[in-house]
């Protein structure tokens, strides 16, 4: 017995799980524990995850996300704890940025798995709405010992022209990931997966979209063959400046996600660096002519 059987709630976790057996291999994870057993991938919640993920909405996603064929088949799914088991995708690369960069026609492989969960018609049953997400993370925050970054607020003041902008000419909503993090597809070359259907909802597509640029740091090139392999041709100028939009608005989001994690002493990452880091890039980006100019075309249509 290795250490990682010699964990007790790995153990008993692996006794409930149909047809789980086999050595675990740890898989990784920034706030959870991922597991591989035979052909079952497990997932082990992470600490202070019950604040702000409800297991309940993200088992629905993850067995219609399955229907869809765009996520691995769900064996178990214990709402009350969030311990997930689906089955392993044999042959799949965990994607990362380098691998978005190195892997022939993954951007548009992700575009057209993004297509397929979104023109689906599941329905999710939680709601992804942005700036009730940003004040409820600023509520959980306000209970904990950690600091804003400077001119936070004054971001969030500045991004209402951008809530107005999308409010303008709202997209019907779509069965969205939302937290299109690169380590969250599995491509096999010739398909790409997607997995991990924690922040999973209801919500304008294009933020999946602009979310996976931001996390895949896609240059001009990857963003325009996901777009073109999602519209099937060139997207309008309106699609094309919401994933722009949605490319600082999602760190504007996770920036207070980092802040949670920090608070909650997660080990998996520097997280003050982490939302400092995305907070300076959202600021960035937002100052540009471009993100002017897209905001106009959002704003007109």
């Amino acid at each position: 017995m290795n250490a990682m059987t010699d964990d007790p709630e790995l153990l008993s976790t692996l006794a409930a799980i149909p047809g789980a057996s086999g050595t675990p291999e740890r898989l990784g994870g920034l706030t959870n524990r991922v597991y591989r057993i035979g052909d079952t991938c497990l997932r082990l919640p992470g600490k202070g995850t019950e604040e702000y993920i409800d297991r309940r909405n993200e088992a629905v996603a993850a067995r219609e996300a399955a229907r869809a064929g765009v996520s691995p088949e769900v064996i178990h799914m214990d709402d009350a704890t969030g311990v997930m088991a689906t089955r392993f995708i044999e042959g799949a690369v965990t994607m990362s940025p380098e691998s978005f960069r190195a892997r022939p026609g993954s951007p548009g492989r992700a575009g057209a798995a993004f297509r397929k969960l979104h023109t689906s018609g599941a329905v999710f049953p939680f709601r992804f709405e942005l700036f009730a997400m940003i004040d409820d993370y600023l509520s959980i925050l306000a209970t904990k010992d950690v600091a804003l970054p400077d001119g936070y607020h004054d971001v969030v003041a500045e991004a209402g022209a951008v809530r107005e902008a999308l409010a303008a000419h709202p997209l019907p909503l779509a069965p969205c990931h939302c937290d299109p993090l690169c380590e969250n597809f599995l491509d096999t070359g010739a398909r790409m997966w997607i997995v991990d259907w924690e922040y999973s909802g209801m919500n304008d597509p294009m933020w999946d979209l602009g979310d996976l640029s931001v996390e895949g740091g896609f240059d001009a090139d990857q963003d325009e063959e996901m777009l073109m392999a999602y519209f099937g041709g060139a997207p309008g100028a309106a699609d094309r400046g919401r994933m722009v939009i949605y490319k600082a608005m999602c760190d504007l989001l996770w920036t207070l996600w980092g802040l949670i994690q920090l608070a909650n002493e997660n080990p998996a990452d520097d997280f003050r660096a982490y939302a400092d880091g995305r907070f300076a890039r959202c600021r960035a980006l937002m100052a540009t002519a471009d993100f002017g100019r897209h905001l106009d075309a959002v704003r007109h249509g």
